[in-house]
């Protein structure tokens, strides 16, 4: 009796591990068919039909989150001493920055908006422009506290975004839009070692100068950060009185 228990017992658990398998293998087939379904459709063509999650314009955005690892090793790497790796990291920021503009463009005009676009593309800027702060941070060049609440600002106002999308749209507003601007410049700004390149050059007159600028236009960012995060979250509050 014991052993025909026993035996029962254990064909009903490989009978559990047998079915929890071909769950798992089902799932698995359900999730690349997804993958598949969405690789379809058009990559480059202009169009009404739909549009691949692997179109131009998505590649572009994965290529500018793949900057920011890059970037961030070499500015370490050059560890503020101003020399050639500065140089091509603050390059590959300016270049990743500066095509934010280009796989949006890309995205309207050729109608290849999808859901994977519109998730990635504010991840990308969060994740270059973050990434330049904390390193810049680290190498001692920028107080922490103008970091952290840049960051705080940029994370929260985008978590908000992405949990009221389903019910309501909250369009950037035109200092939104100044905002990112004056921050990509201002970062751009220190992450370029002008001082470094002035003081080799004997203009050492030109260096407090150069560090002037480069705080005027933080403070800028910072200002134009705060008051912009108050407003979104304003327009939002008015919004919802409305509903």
């Amino acid at each position: 009796m014991a052993r025909n228990h026993g035996g029962a017992a254990s064909s009903t658990s490989r009978e559990r591990a047998r079915r929890a398998t071909v769950r798992a293998r089902a799932s698995y087939a359900r999730g690349q068919a997804k993958v598949v379904e969405r690789a379809r459709g058009r990559v480059v063509q202009k169009g009404e039909g739909k549009a691949s999650d692997g179109n131009v314009a998505n590649i572009i955005t994965v290529v500018r989150i793949l900057f920011a690892p890059v970037f961030l090793w070499l500015l370490l790497a050059d560890d503020g001493r101003g020399g050639t790796l500065r140089w091509i990291a603050a390059a590959l920021f300016i270049v990743g920055i500066a095509t934010d503009g280009v796989d949006g463009l890309l995205a309207r005009r050729r109608n290849l908006v999808t859901n994977v676009g519109i998730m990635l593309d504010p991840i990308a800027d969060k994740v270059l422009i973050g990434g330049a702060l904390v390193a810049l941070s680290l190498l001692g060049e920028l107080p922490w506290w103008v970091t952290a609440l840049i960051l705080v600002r940029e994370i929260g106002i985008t978590v908000f975004r992405f949990s009221v999308l389903r019910d309501r749209v909250i369009p950037a507003s035109r200092g939104g839009k100044l905002k990112t601007v004056i921050q990509s410049v201002a970062i751009s700004y220190l992450l370029t070692p002008l001082p470094a390149l002035a003081d080799s050059l004997g203009f050492d007159a030109a260096v407090p100068w150069i560090v002037g600028t480069g705080v005027v236009l933080i403070v800028l960012a910072v200002i134009l950060t705060v008051v912009t995060g108050l407003d979104y979250l304003w327009q939002a509050r008015q919004q919802n009185r409305r509903r």
